[in-house]
């Protein structure tokens, strides 16, 4: 345990771990979802975040950045997309220099610090994407990742999966193939963009659905003899 992260392993539904199980970190994911995807399937899974996690199984409260070199074999991270969603791109200026270059921009002066926040936010996905790890996925809605980065290798949305909703997301995947539909389903509902604002906004939109979930255990967590 490095500074102040706290571990917390208690496996509620005591999951055996399989002879061929892997060592995976779910980067950014208070919600416990994809983590117990894969333990239900026998691996040694692990969440991380700051948040203390929604459902009782391994988790990390801390900084992953401190915990990425510890011999994980698969790593799913959920960066924040709060500094990075296309969305809020019209935050970075002062509203009144629309005419003008970004170059010659002044800040948005209800929010000065935007472009800084953008900045480390994309700094931290660097960090991510460049973790010893040897598998990694690491989605995010449409943001400009895709621009200031690499552009994503596959978009997916939640009806592809069962959840009869739309919710574009990317993908960045390294040494994995793309993930593959497992249900289509009728229904474009959007949902996650129908929340209405409160405090708990972010938590709902942040989480992962759980059809998405069980497919990354599915398919990846399936590659193990193929991935080492």
């Amino acid at each position: 345990m490095r500074h102040n992260s706290k571990r917390t392993s208690l496996n509620p539904s005591h999951f055996p771990l399989k002879s061929d199980s892997m060592k995976v970190l779910v980067a950014c994911e208070f919600s416990g979802r994809v983590r117990d995807a894969f333990l239900k399937r026998g691996h040694d899974a692990w969440s991380c975040d700051f948040l203390e996690t929604e459902s009782p199984g391994p988790h990390i409260q801390g900084d992953v950045l401190e915990i990425l070199d510890e011999e994980w074999d698969l790593m799913i991270a959920h960066p924040p997309c709060k500094y990075l969603a296309v969305s809020g791109a019209r935050w970075f200026y002062h509203p009144e220099d629309r005419h003008l270059p970004t170059s010659q921009r002044r800040p948005h002066p209800k929010f000065p610090n935007r472009k800084q926040h953008r900045d480390e936010a994309l700094q931290f996905v660097r960090d991510l994407l460049g973790a010893p790890i040897p598998h990694i996925t690491l989605e995010n809605p449409v943001s400009l990742i895709s621009s200031m980065i690499r552009k994503p290798d596959q978009y997916i949305h939640p009806w592809m999966f069962g959840h009869g909703e739309v919710k574009k997301t990317g993908f960045w995947l390294k040494n994995l193939p793309l993930l593959e539909p497992t249900n289509i389903v009728s229904g474009r509902e959007k949902r996650v963009w129908k929340e209405p604002p409160g405090p708990n906004q972010w938590r709902n939109r942040s989480r992962t659905y759980l059809g998405v979930a069980e497919a990354m255990a599915d398919q990846w967590g399936s590659l193990r003899s193929s991935l080492s």
